[in-house]
């Protein structure tokens, strides 16, 4: 029987946050989540989709002749079919990110993957579902992604970038602020005042298109 997974979309755009920023991206976004965070712009990959093997996956990523390839949701790896979708992306040739709630278990993706891992903030309304041992299987190529919701939320992010010493862990530690619940200058502030190694991420998609990722 051939592996199957839920597909929301799949589509071709400009990568709206992470290290690959402004890059031609294409999305494989998977259907179904866990989590119900408070700011969720994907509530509409909750549910339905349509079930495609992973040759077709393969196949309808091919079309598009991308560099780069992220794998998104809702969260990704509640589909145990996304493990081997990231090898044979890997396989293929391109670069490959998966987005994910850091909520689930990310040591069975391969080396190669990109990994953008969320802290969950309490702001979020998903604290409680860090799953912390995540942070021990972190790489060098891994990112690991904080939203802000508030002033609250962001000293508990910096306390926790200093407890784990993210920044040595991982390429990239990102400080998202929340869409309108943050002001992104104000959070720019507060990275520069305290001297933080992490980078400001603004959506692009957003600032670009005024929409959800999905353009």
């Amino acid at each position: 029987m051939h592996p199957t997974l839920r597909i929301s979309e799949i589509f071709y755009s400009l990568q709206g946050e992470t290290r690959t920023s402004g890059l031609p991206t294409v999305f494989v976004r998977l259907t179904g989540c866990p989590l119900r965070c408070q700011y969720c712009d994907t509530a509409y990959a909750f549910n339905g989709g349509e079930v495609m093997s992973l040759d077709a996956i393969v196949s309808r990523i091919a079309e598009y002749r991308p560099r780069y390839v992220c794998v998104t949701g809702g969260e990704p790896l509640a589909q145990p079919n996304c493990i081997p979708l990231l090898e044979r992306l890997c396989d293929g040739g391109y670069e490959v990110s998966l987005e994910t709630s850091g909520a689930l278990d990310i040591s069975m993706t391969d080396v190669r993957v990109s990994r953008v891992v969320d802290l969950k903030t309490p702001g979020s309304a998903e604290v409680a579902r860090n799953h912390y041992e995540n942070i021990g299987h972190l790489r060098a190529n891994d990112q690991i992604k904080f939203v802000i919701c508030s002033r609250e939320d962001y000293d508990w992010a910096v306390s926790k970038l200093i407890e784990y010493r993210l920044d040595a862990r991982v390429g990239e530690v990102l400080f998202s602020p929340s869409h309108g619940q943050v002001d992104a200058r104000a959070l720019a502030d507060w990275i520069v005042s305290d001297n933080l190694p992490v980078r400001l991420q603004l959506q692009l998609h957003k600032i670009l298109w005024n929409d959800v990722p999905g353009h």
